[in-house]
């Protein structure tokens, strides 16, 4: 076989590939996709995707009331704000230099913002961005259906492998042709 005709059979190879990789994976591709560029645009969305960090009095951690005493006050406030629902805190994430506090919460998507001196609430939000991590991540699949991580795994390892298939294919799709006329030429 000549080297034009290997190099013909090839690109028709990887032509496939690439193609079949599209087909089946192409709902994921939509959603991670999508997902992605509304997460990359979170931070400037005025509070709608990810709500904003407010500023506290102080950043000066010693003039701060004890963590469990702001932990009462948001349990307080996220069963004021939704009647009826438990709520357990997912994590405590502490702005010093903001001088705020934020509980998120597990099984839900809010999230608390206090100030870390007085316990003042400076901000009660939906994390939309976090429904949407988990949709970018495969985590929302593996939640439903209860599989403790697995069904992420396997899903970005498809995915990132795919991924990477994309790129050779496409890669060589573009190249191949190109590198066939050359070899013609001479």
């Amino acid at each position: 076989m000549g080297k034009r005709k290997k190099q013909a059979k090839v690109l028709r190879i990887f032509r496939k590939v690439h193609r079949t990789t599209g087909a089946l994976l192409f709902i994921f591709f939509f959603f991670i996709s999508v997902s992605g560029l509304i997460l990359g645009w979170k931070k400037n969305s005025n509070g709608y995707i990810l709500p904003k960090t407010q500023e506290g009095t102080t950043a000066i951690l010693k003039d701060w009331l004890p963590i469990d005493s702001l932990h009462t006050i948001a349990l307080n406030t996220i069963n004021n704000e939704v009647p009826g629902t438990s709520f357990e805190v997912d994590r405590i994430d502490i702005r010093k230099e903001k001088g705020s506090v934020k509980f998120l919460f597990v099984d839900s998507f809010y999230e608390i913002q206090l100030d870390g001196a007085t316990g003042n609430v400076l901000s009660f939000g939906i994390r939309r961005s976090d429904f949407l991590e988990n949709v970018h991540d495969g985590s929302l699949l593996d939640d439903y259906l209860g599989t403790n991580g697995y069904i992420k795994l396997i899903y970005t390892s498809v995915m990132g492998i795919s991924l990477l298939i994309f790129t050779i294919t496409g890669f060589w799709l573009w190249y191949g042709p190109k590198r066939m006329r050359k070899t013609g030429k001479s």
